[in-house]
């Protein structure tokens, strides 16, 4: 909550005829707190109510695709002003991938569920990736920022008409971090394609660019480079998620049958693969955007 009241300010401040997104904001009970606190210790708190909108699960076209890019970059741009050590971190340890990859191997080494040869091969051969962005920020490569930290499609709100993007939500997972992780979490769910598992380039081509146009001048030359490992990383995390979870039982992520968590790794590391085989081409795209 003190996280959504500075985000709430601070975007306040600002010129707002410079401000293109609205952000929820927090309205104050009868006591003039952000919050109410019942007796039993239940925490209750409303927020602005955005009308005439709608939020979708899947790309309709190449404009939505230009839109999500435009508003996670206008996000990180309003925000780029602000010390993220003045924010709370909301989810400690998330995102921290060779973490992730650390509990697997303590996981399966106690698990007595059988284990799936296509996931187990495809984290032990790739399994290297998951230090290529904790690494770069341990040696100042990186920085802290702003993130949203769960920057998926169905958390951006489109007009019903214009469908244009106007506001993103669920900003309790706004914290520090990389916004290497943002990008490659939005490119991740607008970018997939089924039936064949695959990462389509156009949509990613579209969003890069619509990104950059807002949010490229605070990128550094290594935050261009470690774009494509981004890119590369954030569905193997999500796929080592997924298959963790199936090991130790599904006790985090909810399931409606026993295997929906396997499906999920499986999925995830497919659009992975997809994306490691277009290495060369997304990389080129990526010149092209510096």
């Amino acid at each position: 909550m003190a996280n959504l009241t500075l985000l709430n300010q601070h975007i306040a401040q600002k010129n707002s005829a410079l401000v293109k997104l609205k952000i929820p904001e927090l309205l104050k009970t009868t006591a003039n707190r952000s919050f109410y606190q019942a007796e039993n210790g239940d925490c209750w708190r409303a927020l602005d109510f955005i009308d005439q909108t709608e939020s979708i699960d899947n790309i309709r076209s190449l404009d939505d695709a230009e839109q999500a890019g435009f508003a996670l970059g206008h996000f990180h741009r309003l925000l780029s002003d602000i010390s993220p050590l003045l924010l709370h971190d909301t989810l400690p340890g998330f995102h921290i991938t060779p973490d992730y990859l650390k509990h697997y191997h303590q996981i399966l080494a106690l698990t007595i569920q059988p284990k799936n040869d296509y996931c187990a091969d495809f984290i032990q051969r790739f399994g290297f990736i998951t230090d290529d962005l904790e690494t770069a920020k341990n040696q100042g490569l990186l920085s802290l920022r702003t993130i949203h930290g769960d920057p998926k499609l169905n958390n951006f709100l489109f007009d019903k008409y214009t469908h244009k993007i106007v506001s993103l939500i669920d900003l309790d997972t706004v914290k520090p971090g990389l916004v290497h992780y943002d990008i490659g979490d939005c490119l991740r769910s607008c970018c997939y394609r089924s039936d064949p598992v695959g990462f389509d380039l156009a949509s990613c081509a579209v969003l890069l660019k619509s990104y950059l146009s807002e949010a490229g001048d605070f990128f550094t030359e290594h935050d261009y480079h470690y774009l494509y490992p981004a890119i590369r990383l954030i569905p193997f995390e999500l796929g080592l998620r997924f298959y963790t979870d199936y090991l130790q039982g599904n006790t985090y992520f909810k399931v409606t049958e026993p295997e929906q968590n396997l499906l999920r790794a499986i999925d995830q590391f497919q659009l992975c693969a997809s994306i490691m085989t277009q290495e060369v081409a997304i990389k080129d795209l990526i010149s092209t955007l510096t």
